[in-house]
């Protein structure tokens, strides 16, 4: 599934899958598609919604799931009217996709099935996902020295969060608020504020830090290692607290940029994207 035009803000809206339309809608700040076009793309049915019932109806397990996880989102029909129609996200598409039994359909499935492997084996032998992760950024067209700063950006990201949960923080939301401490001090912005600048889409999964370039990387690198060390030594117990170091760390990184911008006679953040503005990319879209 594919979105070939991110710019375009309007809820409801087509993606070509497979060479046909599917309808989709922003919720719940993702995507979610239309499951009775994805059961009419992969099997061709003249009536893909009895076709999905008879699914539901053949397959307990997919209709309990579907039942919980998938909502009814308002979708423009061909009429031009807006109706409810049953929706998921992307894992609850191939969880669908799995249970539709189609020559199309065997394809997904076999991806599906040897990504799992993959994972697996990346769970043996942790380099593995290292080494995926760089051949990904490869085929996206980044540079080489910049692959290797966004993979160490990458693991000193994952030993702060790894800290802020010796701390007593799992909250996703307290993830963001604390993030937002840090790149506030150092560069000003938000991560929010710093894609708007960026011109990145809101209705989007852009990755920021993927396009950002080395300098950015590095100071926001900065950030986050000195807010680990120093949350290292003090051990904040509270959720304050712990701001109080982030704001810190991001100040350490903040400064060291202010001076590498005295020296270089310009500013650091810009609205550029490493790729260029036409291509704002992310690895899981």
């Amino acid at each position: 599934m594919s979105n070939t035009d991110h710019n375009i803000e309007p809820q409801n809206k087509l993606v070509v899958f497979k060479g046909s339309e599917v309808r989709r809608s922003w919720h719940n700040n993702e995507w979610y598609y239309s499951l009775v076009d994805i059961v009419a793309v992969l099997s061709e049915s003249k009536n893909p919604t009895d076709y999905l019932k008879k699914i539901r109806k053949r397959d307990e397990e997919l209709k309990s799931y579907l039942g919980t996880n998938c909502p009814q989102v308002a979708m423009e029909t061909s009429s031009g009217k807006n109706r409810k129609t049953l929706a998921g996200n992307i894992k609850d598409a191939f969880r669908l996709i799995q249970s539709i039994p189609s020559k199309k359909a065997e394809p997904f499935k076999q991806w599906l099935a040897q990504v799992g492997k993959e994972r697996l084996d990346e769970i043996e032998n942790p380099e593995l996902a290292q080494e995926r992760m760089k051949a990904l950024y490869e085929q996206k067209g980044y540079p080489k020295d910049w692959i290797d700063k966004r993979l160490r950006g990458i693991a000193i990201r994952q030993n702060l969060t790894d800290e802020w949960k010796e701390r007593g923080i799992n909250e996703h939301r307290d993830f963001a608020i604390l993030t937002a401490e840090i790149s506030k001090a150092t560069f000003g912005m938000t991560p929010s504020e710093y894609k708007a600048f960026k011109n990145l889409p809101a209705k989007s999964k852009a990755n920021l830090r993927d396009n950002m370039d080395d300098l950015k990387l590095i100071f926001t690198m900065l950030g986050e290692r000195v807010t680990n060390e120093i949350s290292k030594e003090e051990k904040p117990e509270t959720f304050t607290d712990n701001k109080k170091v982030a704001r810190r760390g991001g100040k350490v990184a903040g400064n060291a940029l202010k001076e590498t911008e005295k020296e270089l006679g310009r500013s650091v953040p810009s609205d550029k994207n490493l790729l260029g503005n036409d291509d704002q990319l992310k690895l899981d879209e």
